[in-house]
């Protein structure tokens, strides 16, 4: 997975914990792809201060998933559940229907 859509993975995840200063950095520079400088620019603040932004946030966003492990859980959770929608057993599929019908 790249790096973009790994931090953007993380974001969608655990980007509520971050200040809303650091959600909007982040979400910036990896979902909307703007430069160091363009960020820079909105905020009036220096490179270096989106950058270290940016770090920080990243290293947080990484401690939480290293502590919670909801994306490896998502991950594994979809894995089993992709398996058993492949059985194609008509009473599990409509179970799992029903499950789908709760999002």
């Amino acid at each position: 997975m790249k790096k973009t859509e790994e931090m953007n993975e993380y974001l969608d995840w655990y980007g509520i914990l971050l200040t809303q200063k650091q959600q909007d950095i982040c979400d910036l520079y990896f979902k909307e792809d703007l430069s160091l400088s363009e960020i820079s620019e909105n905020y009036e603040i220096s490179r270096a201060a989106v950058l270290d932004t940016i770090k920080r946030s990243e290293k947080m966003l990484i401690e939480y998933e290293k502590k919670m492990h909801l994306i490896e859980k998502y991950h594994s959770r979809k894995q089993i559940y992709d398996k058993i929608r492949k059985l194609n057993i008509k009473e599990v599929n409509q179970y799992l229907e029903k499950i789908e019908d709760l999002d």
